[in-house]
């Protein structure tokens, strides 16, 4: 729907329009891991919904079979060498690095975005996955880039209609849109529901670790590390469970694998280091 209005020009759906200037008005959208027939399918849609079979601002590029290296250099190329470019969309963003949790590699990378936007005046999207059981972009990549982003966009199937997908405003430099929703019709295309009522989330009785706040859990860890260093894998799930006990004390939703899944995402936002495989886990840094 983003391309699509880029594409467009117009208002798309009473509720989405990218007005881009009529010398900057090429798109470029690259796709890091669908096969041709998926990519030429998503292009399909997007010729769809604007009504235009081959529109001749838009270009698309298939990515699948390249290296991150190789991907990142024809992305580069394609930005620097598109005449007229307003808006560049990249569907994903981890797959241009080897490792998302490359504290290096995540930095130049989102240098790399920056200098884009910045020296040639265009607009990009990139799109990159949350953490399981956590609404944070994964790695050290998505720390970095939402330090960075205008805004970020998260986007969830409703929790009370599973055939509806909500857009929220996760973060916004400027002013917040409101949250909107949309399905998926027969023919394959998505169409935003007007006036959808979005309901609350249901606030289940009991506790579950990994539900709270980014603060809170960063509290657990600190008071796991006040008793050493540095601890093995399994070492650090008793430590916490010791922790969570005492905390939380006759709650349940902090059994064994809720602990496996907290430091998995830990780990992925820089809140556990750990050098290499086998090796212990120390303490990182809460970013804000």
């Amino acid at each position: 729907m983003a391309i699509a209005a880029a594409v467009g020009q117009g208002l798309l759906q009473n509720k989405l329009r990218s007005p881009l200037k009529e010398d900057f008005n090429q798109v470029l959208y690259f796709d890091t891991e669908q096969s041709k027939y998926h990519v030429q399918k998503a292009v399909k849609r997007i010729c769809k919904q604007i009504a235009v079979s081959v529109p001749s601002n838009l270009n698309t590029y298939g990515l699948r079979k390249l290296s991150p290296s190789e991907r990142l250099e024809l992305v580069e190329y394609a930005i620097e060498n598109a005449p007229n470019l307003g808006f560049v969309v990249i569907d994903g963003i981890r797959d241009l690095i080897t490792s998302i949790n490359d504290e290096k590699e995540s930095t130049y990378m989102a240098s790399k975005l920056l200098k884009w936007t910045e020296t040639y005046n265009i607009h990009i999207i990139v799109v990159l996955h949350e953490n399981p059981g956590s609404d944070k972009a994964r790695g050290h990549i998505g720390t970095e880039l939402t330090n960075k982003a205008e805004t970020v966009i998260a986007l969830e199937v409703d929790k009370f209609n599973d055939s509806v997908s909500i857009v929220n405003a996760g973060f916004c430099r400027n002013k917040p849109f409101e949250s909107f929703a949309f399905m998926i019709t027969d023919d394959g295309l998505p169409q935003i529901i007007q006036d959808y009522v979005i309901q609350s989330k249901v606030i289940k009785k009991g506790f579950d670790v990994l539900a709270l706040a980014a603060t809170d859990k960063f509290q657990i860890l600190k008071e796991v590390f006040e008793n050493g260093e540095g601890f093995q894998h399994s070492e650090l799930v008793t430590q916490i469970k010791i922790v969570l006990d005492k905390k939380y004390q006759g709650t349940k939703g902090k059994g064994i694998s809720k602990i496996k899944e907290l430091i998995t995402a830990s780990k992925n936002d820089g809140w556990l280091i750990q050098d290499g495989n086998r090796q212990p886990y120390i303490l990182g840094k809460l970013s804000v």
